[in-house]
């Protein structure tokens, strides 16, 4: 199990199913599955529920897919859940580390469709990060910072600490 985290543009849902089909796992990316179970999108639940409903949606099906195999895309926040960040504890973590800068011009400036980042995505992002870092810092087993990397080339280099790893143990 691969669980991919970092902040809103860090590239998971990306990388996520380019690394999973270079080593031949499955790829689930928990705000994808949330939105299908729940018929609309994070920013509809986040506006309709409240973020309480979602961060309890988000737990649920963020520890049902850390139970299974493959590589699993987390949401941004779902590391700051105490019950998740044990669950990582489990697994071979990868944080995908991304410049505030870098992040608000992969998830664009304007209208994000994210609903913590609201239309001043740059200010948020860096409040996020800072709020975020040790929790994404805490249970990673590799970092990479994708900021001047293709998705492929994140993948490879995933790919080659993986294989450190595996050399180590």
């Amino acid at each position: 199990m691969i669980a991919l985290i970092g902040a809103p543009g860090s590239g998971k849902s990306t990388v996520g199913p380019l690394l999973a089909e270079r080593i031949g796992e499955q790829f689930v990316d928990v705000d994808a599955v949330i939105e299908q179970i729940e018929g609309r999108d994070i920013t509809e639940i986040f506006l309709v529920e409240g973020e309480p409903y979602f961060r309890e949606v988000e737990r649920r099906e963020t520890l049902a897919a850390l139970s299974g195999d493959g590589v699993v895309s987390l949401g941004g926040g779902a590391p700051v859940d105490a019950e998740v960040g044990k669950a990582l504890d489990q697994v071979c973590v990868v944080w995908l580390d991304v410049s505030a800068r870098t992040a608000a011009n992969r998830v664009g400036l304007k209208d994000t469709g994210r609903p913590l980042l609201g239309s001043q995505v740059h200010s948020q992002l860096v409040r996020l990060m800072k709020e975020r870092q040790a929790v994404y810092q805490r249970p990673a087993t590799i970092r990479v910072v994708t900021d001047t990397l293709s998705p492929e080339q994140v993948v490879d280099v995933i790919v080659s600490e993986l294989a450190d790893l595996e050399g180590k143990s």
